[in-house]
């Protein structure tokens, strides 16, 4: 491509950049009103020209863009006139076409003055943009007054409290600082924040295996105590998919470990890959198996649904619940380590898998402890998915009423999940 680029006259690719760019807006414009009966402004041609018109200014003087700002103070004359006859005549208020009327009209620089990702993105921005209008209003109307509320505590506990906080250790022996605390906070919290915006607006009447898929990223804790509780009244031919949405639920768990992993510590991510990725495939390989193992499933017209939902991850009371067990894990991790070692160590990472293992393995990862090897470290957060693997299994036939049906499946689904996940520990570990 560049040996080609070099016999071309100079000037030409970016002549033709602008021209392609420029019709191409032109098109989504046309397309967009193209079942319209009453008159709009530009369409392909009119865009194109715009386009050119801008570049052409723009080569006559490159250096005070005195004529390019000349142009555009024109352009935007007849823009101006042409929305005040569209309010007036139409009653439409609507301004995104004059808008990207005027970005056209600034390919010309922005080809030839900035990178090419960025003008390139600038493109696919307003191609996007104008093409995703009912996407948008649809959206909206889903969206509750409580989402920005979310969305702004988001922000506020991500980009306001976060680089407020001191990084400095609160105790000098022990590696824990509040931004560490809250960085673990906010990192875990935006993963759960992603798996609740997906399931609530792009699947929000998902059947048991999307709900148990997306689920996992969540909390698989959560997810299974929940499936599990639906299957006390469920039919007996949908219990299959509940047990098919609770072993994705652990396969998705590994892949968000994996993530939370790689964030904060590379050198044990690359040990625990290969594993993790085994036990995710394994996890999700079973659920599977036993979804297409059962034959009356086939038969049954419509899926059922999770109505109950967890509760909302960006709650303040939930972050400071995490950031509790943070600061519990770390000081268990440290004094464990101090008085029992490496033996110590391996038995906390079993009990931890009681509860919530996420802030163990976070406090594993960014902690600094003294005689602990980066396989140990592995090796324990491995530990710690057998022991909570263990605990999702009695979970799941507890909240379950003890189900008959559920019993087999699960013990044999967990104990295949539990027996790879023993050998991928002692094999790479």
């Amino acid at each position: 491509m560049e040996t080609l680029v070099r016999f071309l006259p100079l000037g030409l690719t970016d002549f033709l950049l602008v021209l392609t760019f420029s019709l191409l807006i032109g098109l989504s414009q046309r397309r967009l009103n193209l079942h319209k009966d009453t008159p709009f402004f530009g369409s392909d041609r009119t865009f194109t020209l715009i386009g050119l018109f801008g570049y052409i200014l723009y080569l006559f003087s490159p250096k005070d863009f005195s004529l390019f700002a000349g142009g555009g103070i024109v352009l935007s004359i007849f823009l101006g006139l042409s929305y005040y006859f569209k309010i007036n005549k139409l009653g439409d208020f609507g301004i995104t076409s004059i808008i990207t009327a005027l970005i056209t009209y600034c390919m010309g620089p922005l080809v030839m003055l900035t990178a090419s990702w960025f003008y390139v993105s600038v493109v696919v921005v307003v191609l996007l943009l104008t093409e995703m209008k009912s996407t948008f209003v649809e959206l909206a109307q889903k969206m509750n007054n409580d989402e920005f509320i979310t969305l702004a505590k988001f922000l506020l506990i991500s980009f306001i409290i976060l680089p407020m906080l001191p990084d400095s250790r609160i105790s000098p022996e022990i590696g824990l600082t509040p931004y560490r605390i809250w960085l673990a906070t906010v990192i875990v919290s935006g993963i759960s924040y992603l798996s609740y915006i997906v399931k609530r607006y792009i699947f929000p009447e998902s059947g048991v295996v999307i709900s148990g898929l997306l689920g996992g990223l969540y909390s698989s804790t959560a997810t299974i105590t929940i499936l599990a509780r639906k299957c006390k009244k469920a039919n007996t031919k949908h219990l299959t998919e509940y047990i098919t949405a609770m072993f994705l639920a652990v396969g998705m768990m590994f892949i968000r470990l994996m993530i939370i992993i790689a964030i904060f510590n590379v050198q044990v991510f690359l040990q625990l890959v290969v594993p993790m990725i085994i036990l995710a495939i394994v996890s999700c390989g079973v659920g599977l198996y036993i979804r297409r193992g059962n034959k009356a499933f086939r038969d049954l017209p419509d899926e059922p649904e999770v109505v109950e939902e967890v509760s909302n991850p960006l709650e303040f009371k939930v972050a400071l619940i995490f950031a509790f067990l943070y600061v519990v894990f770390t000081l268990l991790t440290y004094y464990t380590i101090l008085y029992l070692g490496s033996t110590g160590l391996t038995i906390l990472s079993f009990v931890s898998g009681i509860g919530d293992i996420t802030p163990f393995i976070l406090n594993l990862m960014d902690g600094q402890f003294a005689g602990i090897s980066l396989s140990l470290m592995a090796a324990s957060c491995l530990q710690a998915t057998l022991s909570n693997n263990i605990i999702k299994m009695i979970y799941a036939m507890g909240f379950s009423g003890n189900r008959k049906e559920l019993g087999k499946p699960l013990f044999i689904g967990f104990s295949i999940l539990s027996g790879v996940n023993l050998i991928v520990m002692l094999f790479f570990l």
